[in-house]
C-alpha cells in the first residue's frame, strides 16, 4: 500500500525533545526494525541535520542511513532507495532538491519505492513536496508558488501557524488563482494518505490543527481538521 506522511513541521530537527511523530512514522512500516533514509538535499546536506538525525533515530529500534547528492552519492541510487522501508525527507530549499533530484533520477526513483510500498515522509520541503504544488519560500523574502511531484492531488502549505506571512500568502495565491485548492498544517501536524486519500490526521501539540483550503466562489474559505493527538 502506497504511504505519504506528510508533516507541516516537526520531527526530530523541531521537536527534538517531542519524538510523538517521528516514532509514528516508524510504526507505519510494516519490517519490525525499518531501514530508514534521511534525505536532507534541501538543506544543501546540513552536517548537523544529518548528525541530528542519526543522534534521534539510533535511539530506535531501526537502520538509520540518509542518502546525499553532494559526496558519496550511491553508485546505484535505485537500488539503494528502493531497498529501504522509509524515505525521510528533511525541509529546507524545496525548488533546489527538487531540480536536483530530476538531475540524479531521484525523483523517478522515489516515486517507484513508493509504488513499492516504501513508506515516505518528510516535513517541511519533505512535505510539500509531494503534492501538485506548494506554497513555498524557496525565493528568498516571497512565499511563492511551486510546482512540486504530483503525488498527491492539490496543494499545500506548511507552517502554517508558526510563520506570519504563510496564511495570507495561501490565501492570496488562491484568490489570485495562482494555486489549486489544498491542505494546510500547522508546525507538529502530520497528514497520514494511504493511496492518494488522506488516512488520518496527526498531531504531536495539543492544540495544533490541519485546514482544508479552497476559493469558491470568489471566497477562500478554511474547513478545520482538529487531528487526533499522540500525546497524553
Amino acid at each position: 500500500m502506497k504511504q505519504i506522511i506528510a508533516m507541516g513541521g516537526g520531527g526530530f530537527s523541531q521537536e527534538p525533545e517531542n519524538p510523538l511523530l517521528d516514532t509514528y512514522i516508524l510504526q507505519q512500516s510494516h519490517s519490525a526494525r525499518p531501514k530508514v533514509c534521511f534525505i536532507p538535499t534541501a538543506s544543501g546536506d546540513a552536517e548537523g541535520y544529518i548528525q541530528g538525525f542519526y543522534k534521534a533515530f539510533s535511539a530506535y529500534d531501526c537502520v538509520p542511513s540518509h542518502l546525499s547528492l553532494f559526496q558519496n552519492t550511491p553508485k546505484d541510487l535505485e537500488d539503494y532507495l528502493l531497498d529501504k522501508d522509509i524515505l525521510y525527507v528533511g525541509g529546507g530549499n524545496t525548488k533546489n532538491m527538487l531540480l536536483l533530484w530530476k538531475a540524479w533520477k531521484v525523483d523517478q526513483y522515489i516515486r517507484k519505492a513508493w509504488e513499492n510500498d516504501v513508506v515516505l515522509a518528510g516535513l517541511s520541503a519533505g512535505s510539500i513536496c509531494w503534492f501538485q504544488e506548494g506554497v513555498t519560500d524557496s525565493i528568498p523574502g516571497e512565499l511563492t508558488r511551486l510546482e512540486c511531484l504530483g503525488f498527491l492531488k492539490g496543494s499545500s502549505c506548511p507552517h502554517y501557524d508558526e510563520e506570519v506571512d504563510r496564511r495570507s500568502s495561501y490565501h492570496r495565491l488562491l484568490q489570485e488563482q495562482k494555486i489549486g485548492n489544498g491542505i494546510a498544517m500547522d508546525d507538529g501536524v502530520a497528514v497520514h494518505y494511504q493511496e492518494d486519500q488522506i488516512f488520518k490526521v496527526i498531531s504531536s501539540r495539543a492544540l495544533a490543527k490541519a485546514y482544508q483550503v479552497s476559493y469558491v466562489n470568489q471566497q477562500v474559505t478554511e474547513t478545520e481538521i482538529t487531528p487526533i493527538f499522540l500525546g497524553n
